[in-house]
């Protein structure tokens, strides 16, 4: 899927990322929380060790925008501790997206809704359409 609507969806990311790492100064929240944090949804990845379709599944449940979007509502009802993860688990997304490491497909790690990843074994070939 390397066309223009995956550079739009990967400027989209981008500006996701941007926008809660805007979000974070305006907090003025600590940056050893956010480089302490910020990597956590990747732990997801340990539901590969169940499988592809385990991992996937994990992967893209703690990469659903739904989870920072609901700390963030939580936020601003009156629990302003939830305020620093949200926009920490934001920026991770938004930069996941921005870098082309989608929501994942089945197959395996590699098969994303942003196109297939590449790998060392793809140096020399073109990225996959998904």
């Amino acid at each position: 899927m390397s066309d223009s609507t995956t550079t739009w969806l990967r400027a989209e990311g981008f500006a996701v990322f941007l926008g809660a790492v805007g979000a974070y100064i305006a907090l003025d929240a600590s940056w050893l929380l956010f480089a302490l944090l910020l990597l956590a949804p990747d732990l997801s990845m340990l539901g590969y060790l169940a499988g592809p379709r385990t991992g996937a599944g994990a992967y893209n449940l703690v990469h659903l925008y739904l989870w920072p979007a609901g700390l963030l509502v939580l936020g601003i009802s009156g629990a302003p501790w939830a305020l620093p993860p949200a926009a920490i688990w934001a920026a991770h997304i938004g930069l996941d997206r921005a870098l082309g490491f989608g929501l994942k497909r089945p197959g395996g790690f590699r098969d994303t809704h942003l196109g297939r990843l590449r790998g060392p074994a793809d140096a020399g070939s073109p990225a996959e359409p998904a």
